[in-house]
């Protein structure tokens, strides 16, 4: 008897979800190529050009040729003490460079995290919604991601109650997040210690994604979970780069702060998988997280505005309700009341249905909830310009309307 044929793709790789912000971005990209005037509130990209200051240093550092040859795979030493003066500046949490990595980009800063601390059936809390790349990471890894729901009726923010639920003698890690992606739901200093604290109490470690740390508004502080309960630092992990806040996200730098035999085991894989982050890259990153943020206020006036201006629409729409987000730069709307009724033909039952709908009907591209956890809602970026917000958002309450 022949031996049955070979998988081709490996189970590990094929299981793995895309990415379904880059899926709805890439198709309102195609769409927008084919001539179709397609709106896209899709991904979570500034469309502010990368301050001057910046590009200017990696145009000097590009003509460098010290900069043409491999570097240190966990990063330029000038960039590490700059990211570690960085984090006590903003985060309040002091540590040594050598507790932090340079990745390429925020997402391998995510996967390195999850790859050195998880071992196969350990279990990583997740809060719900989520952004679509950590519980892929987390399978990749081994681990067990396990949904913990907030809705909008508390704010989108889980409870100690439910992590309490959650925790079972397999979990060893809580991921937290605040300002969030997808939520714009930023936790509350009183809320981020109690939840530091509780973890800390469980012994589990804290993996927290800081890069939305300047993107707070209405006076709410962004508060570091290390900083809340700094007997965490020996058990946490935190991520960042420079993608939000400098409109940075083409350029592919991000980092992980931590434990030094953490960080050692994450350099170690990285030393195998890519290597250092390019240097030209790394140079900009050092102008960027040593200069003033004069740029990044400027764009947070904008952001400011333009959250305002969605919360105001998406509640014109029938059928949604859009809480006003504290932080980051999108809007998560509930659209469960404008399901099951027909639009055009269509009866939409899901949220992934509906946002199908909006993109065939209306031309504007938004993400369905089923990318971030349970259907009945939609994310929609307000990291765009002004009038194709207010035109894409008018298009949603006309086609919503009929």
């Amino acid at each position: 008897m022949a031996p049955a044929p070979a998988r081709r793709v490996s189970e590990r790789i094929g299981s793995i979800a895309p990415s379904a912000t880059l899926a709805v971005d890439a198709r309102a990209k195609e769409l927008k190529a084919a001539g179709r005037p397609v709106i896209g509130f899709g991904a979570g990209e500034p469309d502010f050009p990368t301050p001057g200051y910046i590009v200017e240093a990696a145009v000097a550092a590009a003509q460098d040729p010290k900069n043409h040859r491999y570097t240190a795979a966990a990063g330029l030493p000038e960039l590490r003490e700059a990211v570690a003066a960085k984090t006590a500046r903003d985060s309040g949490v002091a540590l040594d460079s050598q507790h932090v990595l340079i990745t390429n980009g925020g997402k391998q800063a995510v996967y390195n995290t999850f790859a050195s601390l998880l071992d196969p059936g350990d279990e990583v809390i997740v809060p719900t919604p989520f952004w679509t790349t950590y519980p892929e990471a987390v399978r990749l890894a081994g681990g067990v991601p396990v949904e913990v729901f907030a809705g909008p009726e508390q704010g989108y923010k889980v409870t100690v109650d439910q992590l309490e639920e959650a925790v079972t003698a397999k979990t060893k890690v809580l991921l937290f997040v605040s300002p969030s992606n997808p939520t714009g739901a930023v936790y509350s200093p009183e809320e981020t210690e109690a939840v530091g604290r509780w973890a800390l109490d469980r012994g589990l470690w804290v993996v927290t994604d800081e890069i939305y740390e300047h993107l707070t508004y209405d006076g709410v502080p962004f508060t570091s979970i290390v900083k809340a309960v700094p007997e965490l630092a020996e058990q946490a992990v935190i991520l960042n780069g420079v993608a939000k806040t400098y409109a940075m996200t083409g350029w592919r730098v991000g980092w992980m702060a931590g434990p030094l035999d953490v960080i050692k085991a994450a350099t170690n894989l990285q030393s195998h998988a890519t290597s250092n982050v390019s240097n030209v890259s790394q140079r900009a990153a050092l102008a960027a997280v040593s200069g003033p943020l004069d740029a990044v206020d400027e764009m947070k006036v904008a952001f400011d505005r333009r959250r305002k201006a969605m919360v105001q629409a998406m509640n014109a729409v029938p059928g949604f309700e859009c809480p006003t987000p504290e932080g980051a730069f999108y809007a998560y709307v509930d659209v469960r009341g404008a399901l099951g009724r027909e639009i055009r033909g269509v009866t939409p039952a899901t949220s992934a249905e509906l946002a199908a709908l909006i993109l065939n009907e209306a031309e504007v591209a938004v993400v369905p909830g089923e990318a971030f956890g349970p259907s009945g809602y939609l994310r929609l970026s307000y990291a765009l310009g002004d009038d194709d917000l207010a035109e894409g958002a008018e298009r949603i309450r006309a086609l919503l309307s009929e």
